[in-house]
């Protein structure tokens, strides 16, 4: 890994070159490997290639990338670009039969939903072996004769995990902050005075306090504390959360603003964490995408109406309705 690669890969994780950072498909070496070498698949994704070599170090081994459009193995698989007619094309490309002696291609385990392990066999006339779910235990796994302990098998979203992935969540969100966060200081000056530059600045700083609380509850809160916080759908844990930021916002003001200026701070704090701790369901292996898609129909509606109450509240508590 070079100075280069190391910052690529914190670009990629703030979600700065996320949505380019490919490496070209083919076969790629590690050491000095020959006919003999295992043979390891993996995504374009360079996120995913980066961190199977990096585990390879030190060891002799082949690399085959399959075209995946930059999506790592698990999305890959999914969506159908980690496929077998795909594995079995690069299988070709490479020539592969005539580089190594064995006919046996490691493919990662959560690749198994796109890939056909007889399929590849009969087109390709390699084998798959299933390796690990963690690039980390493929030394291992190789050691044992290509055999998985049960504990490589487990799929885990541990603290680090999930807090590896916030910033590029937050990332997503950054540019419709500042439309948003400008149109609350406009709609915060509006009141019986029509219109005063002075209240879009005071009432200004709670309306965004209240946006920024359902950010951390939404993008930050609910992904590190996720197996605790009530509920099952993420909207719902979003919600909650976002509740409770609302209402450290609205007890922040000492109630300068009223009952409706709770109920706007704590309308749409929760809208907004609710958003986003739904859309954090795309980076969990807790979800699927029918359920994801389920949850959002029923969750966007009620997250507009709440985020459109609490605007309407909030302009409402200037009137001192």
């Amino acid at each position: 890994m070079s100075k280069k690669d190391i910052l690529q890969t914190v670009l990629t994780r703030l979600g700065i070159i996320r949505n380019n950072y490919t490496v070209a498909p083919g076969l790629y070496s590690v050491g000095s490997p020959d006919g003999d070498s295992p043979v390891l698949v993996t995504a374009n994704y360079k996120l995913t290639f980066d961190a199977l070599r990096r585990c390879l170090t030190g060891m002799d081994a082949w690399i085959l990338v399959v075209d995946t459009c930059g999506i790592n193995v698990w999305c890959a698989a999914g969506k159908g670009t980690f496929s077998t007619e795909e594995v079995v094309r690069r299988v070709e490309a490479a020539g592969l039969a005539q580089i190594v002696a064995h006919r046996t291609l490691v493919l990662p385990q959560l690749a198994a939903t796109g890939v056909s392990a007889v399929k590849v066999h009969q087109k390709s006339g390699f084998s798959v072996v299933w390796g690990p779910v963690r690039a980390v235990d493929i030394p291992a796994f190789l050691r044992n004769g290509m055999k998985a302990e049960p504990v490589q098998r487990q799929v885990t979203f541990s603290f680090a995990e999930r807090l590896v992935l916030i910033p590029v969540e937050l990332s997503a969100c950054l540019k419709p902050s500042l439309a948003i966060l400008a149109a609350l200081f406009i709609l915060s000056g509006i009141g019986p005075w029509i219109f005063s530059p002075a209240e879009a600045g005071d009432r200004g700083l709670t309306a965004a306090a209240a946006y920024l609380g359902g950010v951390f509850a939404g993008g930050i809160l609910v992904p590190l504390l996720l197996p605790w916080v009530p509920g099952r759908a993420f909207s719902i844990k979003g919600g909650i959360a976002g509740v409770g930021a609302g209402l450290v916002v609205a007890v922040a003001a000492a109630g300068r603003f009223g009952l409706w200026g709770w109920a706007a701070s704590i309308l749409m704090a929760s809208a907004v964490a609710s958003y986003l701790a739904m859309n954090f369901t795309g980076a969990t292996p807790f979800t699927s995408p029918s359920g994801v898609e389920k949850e959002m129909r029923r969750a966007i509606p009620i997250q507009a109406a709440a985020a459109l109450a609490g605007v309407a509240a909030w302009i409402g508590s200037a009137f001192g309705i």
